[in-house]
């Protein structure tokens, strides 16, 4: 064999050697896409719309994808691994918790950047032509819990006995018990099991001592939503409960304030402990249903995807979450600034997330 073919040879062999080493490793084949994909909560979904519109308004990027698939769903995506099937950024209505982050690890996705971008309110909403009866997380519990006390022997269970409102309380109408609320792999299922259901079900002695003494056994009790038509699933698209409020005065919905505050001419938002849901109780942390909100971002994806630093730096900036940002106008409610300027510089670094 001559030099000349001996080379090529080696020529070709290093060629094939680097496609498939591209093939094989997806993240480095940058040229599969070229846009931001973004999964998850559907609360947290016009906030990074309205960013990557932003974005892709200064021309330099293509509008990120946003996809609305509820925290649960989103992060279960996000967590599948690295490379670019998988999705960049997760929307969250609540904190990654351990056993998500250690499947991320599992899979990968070893290094996630966690950008906490402000806080909502968790509402219960109605038609304004509705009752308009103020509600204790106490009586969301005993009105949509599968199992509650008895009141014959308050330290045993029975079947939510209870049809109506009244049933629940003599002080409250005398409406069907009809609750219009998210899936279970909604975040905002997540939020609405801690800050209602538990807040409510702990108010019995013995459901909260068994937090500590039987923490399944506590959520059990505690998270078990009744499913004989009390409680109605209604899908990840919150503008779906809205348009059921809207065709029914007596039903009642849970979704956060955002959404309350983008249908104010249709709906308003029920007293909760005797705090009405509004930007003020909840940036105060008076009311309180108030949660946090976040977006996850895959450190291995940036300089691969374009534009995801310019996505994260745009997310964060003064005109986006500051406090008359264009994101406080869709219904955030902004971090104290001494939180966003922490949350700033974590994404300046690209601090990798602890858990």
């Amino acid at each position: 064999m001559s030099k000349t073919q001996i080379a090529f040879q080696g020529s070709l062999l290093a060629s094939l050697t680097a496609t498939l080493l591209a093939v094989s490793s997806p993240v480095q084949a940058q040229s599969a896409r070229d846009f931001i994909s973004v999964v998850g909560s559907s609360t947290v979904y016009p906030f990074t719309t309205t960013v990557a519109e932003q974005l892709g308004r200064q021309g330099s990027f293509k509008t990120p994808k946003v996809e609305s698939t509820g925290t649960g769903g989103g992060i279960k995506l996000f967590c599948n691994g690295v490379g670019v099937q998988h999705a960049d950024v997760v929307n969250a209505s609540r904190r990654m918790n351990a056993n998500e982050f250690q499947t991320c690890r599992t899979n990968g996705v070893t290094d996630i950047i966690e950008i906490k971008i402000g806080f909502d309110g968790l509402t219960i909403s109605e038609n304004k032509r509705g009752a308009s009866f103020p509600l204790t997380r106490k009586q969301v519990y005993l009105a949509l819990a599968k199992q509650i006390p008895d009141p014959a022997n308050p330290t045993a269970l029975i079947a939510n006995p209870f049809k109506t409102w009244k049933d629940v309380d003599p002080g409250l109408p005398a409406i069907k018990i009809e609750v219009l609320g998210p899936p279970p792999t909604s975040g905002t299922r997540d939020s609405f099991h801690e800050l209602y259901m538990e807040a409510g079900c702990r108010s019995y002695p013995w459901i909260n001592a068994l937090r500590a003494m039987d923490e399944k056994r506590f959520k059990r009790v505690c998270h078990t939503v009744r499913e004989d038509g009390a409680y109605v699933e209604a899908g990840e698209n919150d503008n779906l409960i809205v348009q059921k409020l809207e065709a029914n005065p007596n039903a009642v919905g849970i979704f956060g304030f955002s959404f309350l505050e983008e249908n104010l001419d249709k709906l308003k938002g029920l007293k909760i402990d005797g705090v009405e849901p509004t930007f003020e109780t909840i940036a105060s942390g008076k009311f309180p249903a108030a949660r946090p909100l976040f977006i996850y971002v895959k450190k291995a994806h940036i300089g691969v995807i374009p534009g995801i630093k310019e996505f994260m730096a745009e997310y964060v900036s003064e005109k986006a979450l500051g406090e008359e940002g264009y994101l406080s106008e869709r219904g955030l409610v902004a971090l104290p600034k001494a939180d966003l300027a922490k949350v700033r510089a974590d994404v300046k670094s690209l601090k990798p997330l602890q858990l």
